[in-house]
């Protein structure tokens, strides 16, 4: 029987790894920035500038303690896709310029989007790419990278957490092989950073990405972190005015700062026991909708995951039919499109599965204002959109 929704807003949204909303403790930091503190934070001249810049170097110090860094170390961004092409193109750029010796970019099949076109730029650049496999829970192998990390090496790039299927890599260990053989180590860690701790001391970490609106601050802002002992070296993209230590030029906006700034200190404040409340969460979605519902598999590694990821494979039913019949829930699929044509997910293929487990496969997104309530929606509205597709798919 259908539960009531009464105390539910409608659609529960479920997509936390596309997006966060604004948390509202860090809207109401970030609005006086849009009115009357309107100050440039690169005009040292007056007070309006100097108040600027305070609250820019506070941001930079509250994004710095989330991760262990120095606040020197924290240059911000547009978002983690910037920060992801400029770690791996400035790291690229540096070595061609100035010393022209490794060669080698490392990654894996897995990556992000803009992580493997960046590699994919520097190749037709001349540098010698690889592009390691992950095993089926989604996790690269040691041997592996132990195998073609040499001192041809420049730069290894892997992320922290997976997008799609939520499984954690082992920075530590990867941190450890990179460090003892000189190579760079960059992490895309826009999913990871808030949600499961992270030392970029621990984890010999030297370039590491983060996005504001995956962690409950703005849109349009983003960090990369940039270590500078042993020193990170790497180029600009563009030329400017020299601002963020003249890595990354242009006028920074206080009111985005500001804002991924607090959103990295609640994140710090709360971490361990939002970590625990969505493992929790997960869980009970977990036993629910398998009691329910036979034939779902998860997709990666259990352990080593995500706490709020959810991504399954359903049998018998197709994804995209899947959230057409389930429409008080925001999900996603399995899928990735591009430019309007659906395809299956390259993250789902690297795993193993064929092209229709793929396309069988939802995520799920446990967030920082998802309640039991919409777990247990969820699970029965899901339930019975799932047998809906297979009762179609039966009359087909």
């Amino acid at each position: 029987m259908t539960m009531d929704t009464a105390n539910i807003k409608l659609p529960v949204y479920l997509d936390y790894h596309a997006s966060t909303p604004v948390d509202p403790r860090v809207l109401e930091v970030m609005l006086p920035w849009f009115t009357e503190k309107f100050g440039n934070p690169h005009s040292s001249s007056h007070s309006f500038g100097r108040e600027a810049a305070e609250a820019v170097e506070k941001a930079r110090g509250q994004v710095a303690d989330l991760i262990g860094a120095d606040p020197r170390e924290i240059i911000f961004t547009s978002g983690a896709t910037e920060s992801n092409n400029l770690a791996i193109k400035g790291a690229a750029n540096f070595e061609r310029h100035h010393r022209n010796k490794r060669r080698r970019i490392v990654t894996l099949v897995s990556e992000h989007k803009c992580v493997l076109e960046s590699v994919r730029d520097v190749e037709r650049e001349g540098f010698e790419t690889v592009f390691l496999p992950v095993d089926q829970d989604g996790r690269v192998s040691m041997a592996d990278l132990d195998r073609v990390v040499d001192d041809e090496t420049l730069l290894v790039s892997i992320m922290a957490a997976n997008n799609e299927i939520g499984v954690l890599q082992p920075l530590e260990e990867i941190g450890a092989l990179t460090r003892e053989r000189g190579v760079l180590f960059h992490t895309d860690a826009a999913q990871a950073v808030g949600k499961i701790p992270i030392d970029v001391e621990g984890a010999n970490i030297d370039l590491l990405s983060i996005s504001g609106h995956k962690l409950y601050g703005p849109k349009g802002v983003g960090v990369l972190f940039m270590r500078r002992r042993p020193r990170a070296r790497i180029e600009p993209l563009f030329s400017g005015g020299g601002q963020e230590r003249t890595i990354r030029s242009g006028t920074l906006a206080p009111p985005l700062v500001v804002g991924i700034g607090e959103a990295c200190a609640i994140a710090g404040q709360e971490l361990e026991e939002e970590r625990g409340r969505l493992t929790a969460l997960r869980h009970r979605f977990l036993e629910r909708f398998n009691a329910r519902v036979g034939g779902a598999v998860l997709n990666g590694s259990l352990e080593n995951r995500l706490p709020g990821n959810i991504s399954l494979r359903i049998e018998g039913v197709d994804a995209l039919a899947l959230i057409d019949l389930a429409p008080d829930l925001a999900f996603s699929t399995g899928s990735a499109c591009t430019s309007d044509v659906v395809e299956p997910s390259h993250v789902l293929r690297a795993i193993g599965l064929e092209d229709g487990q793929a396309g069988s496969s939802i995520r799920l997104g446990l967030g920082r204002f998802t309640t039991a309530d919409e777990v247990d929606f969820a699970v029965d509205h899901l339930a019975e959109a799932v047998g809906q597709s297979r009762r179609q798919a039966g009359a087909a």
